[in-house]
């Protein structure tokens, strides 16, 4: 069984690492079962953080503003974590954003993990609830502060601890960590013509922007792109430039 591992959690904008963001980051490095040292971080994901968002993990766009990019900080986080497996609840969302921000940065990230929620599915009766918070409770594991990473990533260890504590003899082999599998593609840098074609579309059509370009990739700048043409439409040919943004409309 699976003594020493990295337990992680993430706050995200929402689901999908290929079109949300990080917001925060925590890890609690655990050496033969006992917690060793922990790593938490907030996270400008430069864009507004969506309202249920805020509802559900309390962080808000004034606490973040001045926090690190996430390529500002994954690095750290990777090698927090280097040389351990990494232990979750529905742990591939969490390793997924992380491979995302890796393959960005052009950083190598392979690991191994174990996922908590696949343990609960396996030993708790069906009619129980499986998320953390439930499962936390099911098990008489207090949670402080459930929905952000840090306390999230510390009950999910104990989680485990608990987990392996009741289940673990006798199946030992589910305790094993097993190879991550998520396929990440850089995003392409965004070039100035797009981000250009952007802000005219933004400033024509009167649309506030609420994420900011310049922390954009090109394939988040060209969705978003996509987008306005199909909702707005394309800017009409214009005879100068000075018919391009009509003083009204």
């Amino acid at each position: 069984m699976t003594e020493s591992y990295v337990a992680v959690d993430l706050e995200t904008t929402g689901i999908g690492a290929r079109h949300e963001k990080i917001l925060e980051i925590a890890m609690v490095k655990v050496i033969d079962g006992a917690e060793a040292e922990t790593l938490q971080t907030l996270v400008n994901p430069h864009r507004e953080i969506p309202e249920q968002i805020v509802e559900l993990t309390g962080i808000r766009d004034d606490m973040v503003k001045d926090a690190p990019s996430i390529e500002e900080v994954i690095e750290k986080a990777l090698e927090f974590c280097e040389g351990y497996p990494l232990l979750g609840h529905q742990l591939i969302f969490d390793y997924g954003f992380l491979k995302q921000a890796a393959v960005n940065k052009k950083l190598p990230f392979e690991r191994d993990g174990i996922d908590t929620l696949k343990l609960c599915r396996l030993f708790m009766p069906p009619e129980e609830k499986k998320n953390l918070t439930a499962a936390c409770a099911y098990f008489g594991i207090r949670q402080d502060t459930a929905h952000r990473a840090l306390s999230d990533a510390v009950s999910c260890g104990r989680l485990y601890e608990e987990l392996k504590r009741r289940f673990g003899p006798g199946h030992e082999d589910q305790f094993l960590e097993k190879p991550l599998i998520y396929k990440a593609k850089k995003e392409r840098t965004a070039t100035k013509r797009q981000k250009e074609h952007l802000q005219d579309l933004l400033k024509y059509h009167r649309i506030n922007m609420t994420v900011c370009p310049d922390f954009m990739s090109g394939n988040e700048i060209s969705r978003m792109i996509d987008r306005i043409i199909f909702q707005y439409g394309k800017i009409p040919a214009a005879g100068h430039e000075g018919d391009k943004f009509p003083k009204s409309r």
